[in-house]
């Protein structure tokens, strides 16, 4: 291609790359300039600073040598002395650039190869950013493209300005594409890899089934209506949370639509996955019992601090609410963000009446009791000796049958098993080599200090180097099916806080970080002149207890 485009033809062929790759003119036009720069470079020597410039009006090319201004002159091909410089141009200064024009070139058919590669290069460069920069802001969008084609199950998408893939494991089970399909998606990520930038679709996000829902009712779209959750299992079943701000609108009704009309819109386009539209609630009881429809739910008991519920079922329920292959259950954990248990009424009645006999064991064992004395204790809701101990002397002689001085024999008891099980367990520490140290670590107990040696944990750094996790266990959740695993104190109800506290302030004594510094007020320090010395405030208190 020996260029003997003329000027104006110059220009119109950066108009037209520049309008096929939907990228600036300018781009293309610099293309241009670094490839005849290259040409340029191969025909005056590569070690010299050959630039060009194409007037974007004109289309004139310009090509000339640039020399930089320097004290000493180390390279005299690309620079050139104050001196030298001041003789062809007396305002020079040092750092500027002179520039000398070269002849126009005419290119070879190496050369224009070269020039070819280098705009293709840059302008494809160029529409990988624009397709970036245009994507990335389109994450959690919709969008509508053609299959170009199937490759190993995933599908290449043609969004008419770039090229998107649906991978196999994003596509709807049982769901297949050809060449020429018409294809609706959800944009779930866009990276910038070295091939180009890549957009991933997605048909199974539990987000695409929100957005098709916003598409079809207006009242989510106007945000009178709020889809609060998802939970999917693709191209079979879904549950979805919704909530209005306007009293007056059923948002359950919106969703569904005049004789299922919305809903069926969305249901065609997951290829009839089963929908069931929830109503939130703010009461995670009444959510859950929600979440479980069409099961109906006789009590639920919920664990707070572990996210944990109970949800008591009739026996003729109980299939209904754990679903086929345990799908109700599992879409209804995954809605609400609670691990859910599914018992029937029986299996309650059996744990309640397991844990009655075990509570009434532990007050017949440990404080002497006859077992109608324990079981009484039980009944009354006590649930451990720490309660019988330390609860007000009132609860206790309140129970029928007992007076105030069973109920002090019955503290005096409870306290001195808690004293000799304190003893076996500070014994036993020492035992396992547990230092005395881990004491200063709020909220640790010496029983905690047992398991905690158990698990060869026996030092502050010990402590210090402890995850949360290694502590209060973790739970995992692969193939739909939640896995419990314990941690060293599983077993001793200790939040996941509490546990933060523990490993911080172990760090700070191990010295691993400092201590955070906080603030004092200033009224304090300004006591004024009748407030008395803090000695002496604590004398007359230790006077007054005596």
């Amino acid at each position: 291609m020996a260029i003997s485009a003329n000027r104006l033809e110059l220009l119109q062929i950066a108009d037209a790359v520049a309008r096929e790759k939907s990228i600036d003119r300018q781009i293309v036009i610099s293309a241009m300039e670094d490839a005849i720069q290259k040409a340029a470079r191969s025909r005056y020597g590569s070690e010299t600073d050959v630039r060009a410039e194409i007037n974007g009006k004109t289309g004139e090319v310009r090509l000339y040598r640039a020399t930089t201004i320097v004290e000493e002159v180390e390279d005299p091909i690309t620079q050139i002395s104050l001196d030298e410089a001041r003789k062809s141009n007396p305002s020079a200064e040092l750092g500027d650039v002179l520039t000398d024009p070269l002849p126009p070139l005419d290119f070879g058919r190496i050369s224009a190869q070269s020039a070819k590669q280098v705009i293709v290069q840059k302008v494809r460069e160029a529409e990988r950013d624009r397709q970036f920069e245009e994507f990335e802001n389109r994450v959690g969008e919709v969008v509508n493209g053609q299959v170009k084609r199937v490759e190993y199950g995933n599908v290449i998408v043609d969004l008419g300005r770039a090229e998107a893939i649906v991978r196999r494991d994003e596509m709807i089970p049982r769901e297949t594409y050809r060449y020429g399909d018409r294809i609706r998606a959800y944009i779930y990520d866009v990276r910038r890899e070295q091939r180009g930038p890549q957009i991933f679709l997605s048909r199974t996000h539990p987000q695409f089934m929100a957005k098709l829902f916003g598409m079809e009712v207006p009242e989510i779209y106007d945000g009178i209506i709020t889809i609060r959750s998802v939970a999917r299992d693709p191209g079979s079943r879904a549950k979805i949370a919704v909530i209005s701000t306007d009293s007056s609108i059923d948002p359950v009704g919106a969703c569904v639509g005049m004789r299922g009309s919305r809903v069926q819109a969305v249901v065609n386009e997951l290829q009839g996955e089963k929908i069931d539209i929830i109503p939130w609630s703010e009461d995670s009881a009444s959510f859950i019992v929600n979440a479980l429809q069409p099961a109906e739910v006789a009590k639920v008991v919920l664990d707070e601090d572990s996210e944990r519920i109970d949800v008591v079922v009739p026996d003729d329920q109980l299939s209904l609410a754990i679903g086929r292959r345990g799908q109700n259950v599992r879409l209804a954990s995954q809605l609400t963000g609670w691990d859910i248990d599914i018992l029937t009424e029986n299996e309650e009645s059996e744990r309640r009446q397991k844990e009655f006999m075990e509570r009434s064991a532990l007050f017949t064992d440990a404080l002497d009791l006859d077992e109608v004395l324990g079981q009484l204790l039980a009944s009354e809701g006590f649930s451990s000796i720490e309660e019988v101990a330390y609860v007000e002397q009132d609860e206790i002689a309140a129970i029928e049958g007992f007076d105030f001085e069973t109920a002090e024999e019955l503290q005096n008891r409870a306290r001195d098993h808690l004293e000799r099980f304190e003893q076996e367990q500070n014994d036993k520490r020492i035992a396992l080599g547990v230092e005395d140290q881990l004491r200063d670590v709020p909220c640790i107990t010496t029983p905690m200090m047992v398991a905690l040696g158990e698990d060869d944990i026996k030092t502050v750094e010990d402590l210090a180097g402890c995850a949360t996790d290694d502590l209060v266990g973790w739970t995992e959740k692969k193939d739909g099916e939640v896995k419990r695993f314990e941690g060293t104190l599983s077993s001793h109800d200790v939040s996941r806080a509490d546990a933060e506290d523990m490993i911080m302030t172990a760090r700070i004594l191990a010295g691993w970080i400092e201590a955070p510094v906080e603030e004092e007020d200033e009224g304090e320090d300004d006591l004024g002149d009748d407030a008395e010395p803090a000695d002496a405030v604590e004398v007359e208190e230790t006077a007054s207890l005596a």
